[in-house]
């Protein structure tokens, strides 16, 4: 049943249902997703490739899903640059963060940010789940390629600082990935589950620094899933950790923001548990917002087992409390989320690919510059 538009969640599935963003099959509103989503009336979507044809007919699919919803809705998409761009037959290919990061130009990485989110906005999307904060370590370049692009956390915390005001600018929501840090990961968490032997002391010296530092400024903050036994003491992955959620994310680092899943139908997790389980441990742990992001019958299954388990848990119904008022608190500060974008004109997405073209052609020209640079200083050195 829907919830009265406006009105704050009370019972038990209305506050289970803002914990899970939602993704599913097909480019248009079905039957089968419109009940999904005025029965679960989950805190928000998130839209892949696979339900992107065109700017129209992807600001008319988050429209219909908001008009099922009653709470302002949570619009998601990836969209880093290079290999994970879920526009690219929209508006072209946008560049990477290793391309920008090539430039040595922060005002472009500001600029990366901005004309992200001038496009996510224009199509209708008000949460990019972005910058990758994971520091370039050699173990994980096969897995992580262009997305992670420094060993230095420094070097990451200029680079996302900006792209974030960038974003911001444009009206749109980032988030700081993949907590505590995927460097040393040399599995790839989509299939398996990495396992990262590195002590706290490293990893705090290393790659927690970005989020240590970002603390106040990342809006979320996305938990992968790897394992770190020298941490935990146990090969759970940390999405599912009270160690690292509650014990060193909030209360160590002392992040306030919103703390997501990693997708919870991804091999990583489900290694460790099925996903309804997955869904509870996640927010037991402290989570907040679990990622389901394909499966009709996966979010139907970790809905029910969620408010279950609330149902006769004193302690984990607490617990979805305090998640659900933070959820609420962040969308009644957020004007972002209450704001109705037009239906996008062709002209506009035109001018729009021909913006990202020429940023993408200043980013190469900028790059080859410094590298030019560069080398011609070593000859002289």
């Amino acid at each position: 049943m829907k919830a009265s538009r406006g009105k704050q969640p009370s019972s038990t599935s209305e506050l289970v249902g803002q914990l899970l963003v939602v993704g599913f099959d097909g480019a248009e509103m079905s039957a089968e997703l419109a009940s999904l989503l005025e029965r679960i009336q989950p805190a928000g979507v998130i839209l892949f490739a696979r339900n992107i044809v065109n700017a129209q007919q992807t600001h008319r699919l988050l429209k219909d899903c908001q008009a099922r919803v009653a709470q302002p809705l949570f619009t998601c998409v990836d969209l880093e640059g290079g290999r994970v761009d879920r526009f690219r037959n929209v508006t072209g290919p946008a560049p990477s963060a290793a391309e920008v990061f090539a430039s040595g130009e922060p005002r472009l990485f500001r600029r990366h940010g901005e004309i992200i989110g001038k496009i996510c906005c224009t199509l209708g999307f008000n949460v990019d789940f972005a910058p990758v904060l994971d520091l370039a370590f050699a173990a994980s370049r096969k897995v992580m390629s262009s997305r992670a692009f420094s060993t230095d956390p420094a070097e990451v915390v200029v680079y996302a600082r900006e792209f974030l005001a960038g974003l911001a600018s444009a009206g749109v929501t980032g988030s700081g990935k993949h907590f505590p840090g995927l460097g040393e990961g040399n599995l790839d968490s989509h299939h398996d589950l990495p396992i990262i032997d590195k002590s706290f002391k490293k990893l705090w010296a290393e790659d927690l620094v970005p989020y240590r530092t970002l603390r106040r400024e990342l809006p979320m903050v996305l938990v992968s899933h790897a394992s770190y036994p020298a941490v935990s003491g146990d090969r759970l992955p940390a999405s599912l950790s009270k160690k690292w959620i509650a014990d060193i994310l909030r209360r160590r680092i002392g992040y306030r923001g919103l703390i997501v899943s990693d997708d919870l139908e991804m091999g990583g997790v489900l290694k460790a548990a099925p996903i309804e389980r997955a869904t509870v441990e996640f927010i037991r742990a402290g989570g907040d917002l679990a990622l389901i992001c394909h499966e009709q019958k996966n979010v139907e299954q970790s809905f029910e087992a969620v408010v279950r388990t609330a149902e006769r848990d004193p302690r984990f119904r607490r617990r979805v409390i305090e998640s659900s008022k933070r959820v609420a608190a962040f969308k009644k500060k957020s004007p972002l989320l209450k704001r109705r974008t037009p239906v996008p004109a062709s002209e506009k997405i035109s001018r729009l690919s021909t913006l990202l073209w020429e940023f993408s052609e200043q980013v190469r020209l900028q790059a080859f510059s410094a590298t030019a640079g560069a080398g011609a200083a070593g000859k002289r050195g």
